[in-house]
């Protein structure tokens, strides 16, 4: 795996809110099916309801100590990548919380905690670019796509 971050997930409670707050510091989101999307350099950072996010990973969240709403993405070239690691993060001590499958946005990725509870996602979007250097580029949400 390498060493780099692609998308940070952060659960909300109230989308409209986050969203404000975020653009109030002069960043600019782009919202697509209730999910506002940050390009924060190489990386995006992503604001969606908290509730979606626990349940996309597979992970209970009783509102307090445990799950705290933040899903570390992985984002990489093909599925054959998120099996690979995957597998290495199991071998590495990682605890699966839902294996590899095909995602309600055409991708594949699966979801694995690592030794402190913290969610990471390995996942293949194929509607995402990766530049060679690994770093993300995000589609502009307000093109029609065909």
């Amino acid at each position: 795996m390498e060493q780099r971050i692609s998308i940070v997930t952060l659960g909300v409670a109230d989308l409209a809110r986050a969203r404000a707050f975020y653009e109030r510091l002069g960043w600019h989101g782009q919202e697509i099916e209730q999910t506002v999307f940050f390009q924060t350099g190489g990386i995006a950072v992503v604001l969606w309801g908290r509730d979606k996010v626990a349940a996309d990973a597979g992970v209970q969240d009783p509102g307090g100590d445990g799950f705290g709403g933040v899903c570390l993405a992985h984002n990489v070239r093909t599925r054959a990548e998120v099996d690979a690691i995957m597998a290495v993060a199991v071998a590495a001590g990682a605890a699966v919380t839902k294996d590899a499958q095909e995602t309600f946005y055409g991708g594949y990725a699966g979801f694995f905690t690592d030794p402190d509870g913290h969610v990471w996602e390995i996942a293949h979007n194929p509607g995402f670019t990766l530049a060679p250097d690994g770093s993300l580029i995000l589609p502009d949400f307000s093109r029609p796509t065909d």
